[in-house]
């Protein structure tokens, strides 16, 4: 089924709530003299026209609007049906505009048989460009990603926003506000772009009026505002024309699978199967005895079990995330549309490079599928990442498009998270290397990509804003991070890396505290005694370490043997691991060497490459080196070296 049928399904499903149907063909127009706004909420705030799905749904929000005959005239725009809900607060109007619909301002009157209209003026917008042109990350990228309240606050004068239920900041406090914000991002973006990245990926910055805890973005109470404390709706679209001029992506991080608890519409939800578990909630809210009565788990393979009970998966669908994180319900017809039209308005809005979809597994399957089918119709070169915290590659390929599933679930998913590689990397490179056991884990891990139906398309990492950083995973060696982030770069993925990893940012104090994993970007705040940014007040190692992702990574900008070339790697043996990557015209070589002592490398072993008397440049030290008979290698090391065919006139 394609997606703009399972669209038609959701739009179709929404009839069977109370409809009132008005007239299709309205075509007269209304000439909007004076703009009204009379009404508290409509959502979207304003749409485009030229999609292809010709339907929109707007979320009236109002007092006793459910008592209103809403009318609309202008040319192309009709209503086909008015929905009412069970709250009187709440209507919902579905909108056909027609092909031929020009962009304009048109009114829509709510009328009364007791009261007077009320009016709200609608924008109807011309894309800003072709569907075509926009383009999602992909395996030429490297992300960057951010924590925005932790990374620079470059305005501090939206520290503190009256009327929120979180004031003022305090650094000495891991889950407190920061001050970091998307003016900040913007600023910094020379460093970003220098260091070779070409995509960043800031964690969620929509509005989380929360009362504690929420500075990570990820409960949001306004799905269509910026967070005051990370800027406006300006800043957000500065950055994203700032990192577009640079020929950089944004990539949006949403959730479509839980809010915040202060939600705004959890004080007057329109229906009774708004968000799961709501009778719970609204019979014992008053007490908080609700928290035990929502049972959840945590089994995402319910998703895929054949054998998995009811029960089990209605837990784990059904079930909130955590207490102040009320579960959405996809399988509302009409939270199904707001889900969908909320992240069209944002690529349309920001003009997207991509998105990164939270607790992918969480929501109701077959609508995440519906979901991102109509994001991939619209966009039909665009990219999503899911988040699927699996260690199973069965799990993790299961999600991503294209995959045979024995169910036969399509996902419309361009891109899973690769959590099971971190913890190949990671383990691989602690274990003691007797009998080659360490490195193997590498090996085999990525030799299960026979499993994967695009693993260059797939997102890995080493550490993100829910792990323990790489640094201190690996007990603050520095070389055995060099190994792990040359290997991550050097693999058939879409890589990404965590703000502070180029300076060895830790969380030894506390491992794996999210609070701590997210620590302040030094040089982000006025006063720092260290400056990142600039290098000032860094240590020899963090400078090196800087140094040394910054060559792989614009190394990797222009190398297409890096983003797109075949692989071929050999089993490790006595503690040295090689995986290559090549094209027609260029060969990338990655060595691992693990030993605690220099090792000469035997070259007769890897003839298939094709080097053997060529000479090969260092990426990171631009040494040259003949590939004859053996490879001398520094002790506990990675080289990555290259073999470029010159281009000839």
């Amino acid at each position: 089924m394609n997606a703009l049928k399972l669209i038609g399904i959701v739009i179709g499903l929404s009839l069977l709530s109370c409809t009132e149907t008005t007239s299709k063909h309205q075509v007269s127009t209304e000439k909007v003299t004076e703009i009204k706004n009379d009404i508290q909420r409509v959502e979207p705030p304003h749409w485009w026209v030229g999609f292809k799905n010709k339907t929109l749904q707007l979320l009236v929000h109002h007092p006793e609007i459910g008592n209103a005959s809403p009318q609309i005239n202008y040319t192309g725009v009709s209503i086909t049906a008015v929905h009412k809900a069970e709250s009187p607060n709440y209507l919902f109007l579905d909108l056909e505009l027609a092909e031929n619909t020009l962009p304009g301002q048109f009114n829509i009157r709510f009328q009364f048989e007791d009261q007077p209209d009320l009016v709200q003026t609608y924008t109807l917008k011309a894309r800003p460009q072709s569907a075509e042109d926009y383009v999602g990350f992909k395996s030429s990228d490297a992300i960057y990603l951010i924590t925005p309240d932790r990374f620079a606050n470059a305005n501090p004068q939206n520290d503190t926003v009256e009327g929120l239920l979180e004031q003022g900041v305090d650094r000495s406090n891991n889950y407190a506000r920061h001050g970091g914000d998307l003016q900040g991002i913007t600023e910094h973006l020379d460093y970003i772009e220098d260091l070779g990245f070409t995509a960043v990926w800031p964690c969620p910055v929509l509005t989380n009026d929360m009362p504690s805890g929420s500075y990570h973005g990820y409960a949001m109470t306004d799905f269509y505002q910026v967070d005051p404390r990370f800027g406006t709706l300006a800043d957000y679209k500065a950055l994203a024309e700032n990192l577009k001029g640079r020929h950089m992506k944004l990539i949006m991080d949403q959730v479509a699978n839980h809010c915040g608890l202060q939600h705004w519409w959890m004080k007057d939800l329109p229906f009774k199967d708004w968000v799961n578990y709501q009778e719970n909630y609204e019979k014992h809210k008053s007490d908080w005895d609700w928290k035990s009565t929502i049972t959840s788990n945590h089994r995402r393979t319910t998703n895929q079990d054949p054998y998995a009970s009811k029960i089990d998966y209605k837990e784990m669908t059904e079930g909130w995330f955590v207490s102040d994180m009320p579960d959405l319900n996809q399988r509302n017809p009409f939270m199904a549309t707001y889900i969908i039209q909320n992240s069209l308005w944002w690529v349309e809005t920001l003009g997207l490079g991509g998105i990164r979809q939270d607790t992918y597994p969480y929501p109701d399957k077959t609508f995440m599928s519906q979901w991102a089918g109509a994001i991939m119709t619209e966009y039909p070169n665009f990219s999503i990442v899911g988040e699927e915290w699996s260690y199973n590659p069965l799990l993790i390929g299961y999600w991503q498009e294209g995959h045979h599933n024995t169910d036969g679930y399509q996902s419309y998913l361009s891109s899973t998270m690769d959590f099971a590689m971190q913890k190949n990397i990671i383990e691989a490179l602690n274990e003691d290397e007797s009998w080659d056991q360490g490195l193997i884990k590498m090996y085999e891990g990525l030799a299960n990509d026979f499993a994967y139906t695009a693993p260059k398309s797939i997102m890995a990492f080493l550490d993100n804003h829910d792990k323990s950083r790489v640094y201190t995973e690996l007990n603050g060696d520095l070389e055995k991070t060099k190994m792990a982030l040359s290997y991550l770069l050097t693999m058939p993925r879409i890589p990404q890396i965590y703000y502070g990893t180029e300076i060895l940012m830790d969380d030894f104090d506390n491992p794996g505290d999210h609070g701590l994993i997210r620590t302040d970007f030094p040089g982000g705040w006025q006063g720092d005694q260290v400056n990142a940014f600039t290098g000032e007040g860094l240590s020899g190692a963090q400078k090196e370490m800087q140094l040394f992702l910054k060559q792989i990574l614009n190394y990797r900008k222009t190398s297409m043997a890096l983003q797109e070339g075949e692989t071929l790697h050999f089993a490790p043996e006595n503690g040295i691991y090689v995986l290559a990557r090549s094209v027609a015209n260029e060969t990338v070589v990655h060595i691992i060497n693990k030993n605690e002592s220099p090792q000469d490398l035997e070259l007769s072993r890897f003839e298939e490459l094709g080097l053997q008397g060529k000479t090969l440049t260092n990426i990171i030290t631009h040494d040259n080196i003949v590939w004859d008979k053996t490879l001398q290698l520094k002790a506990k090391s990675s080289v990555i070296l290259s073999y470029k065919v010159a281009e000839t006139l």
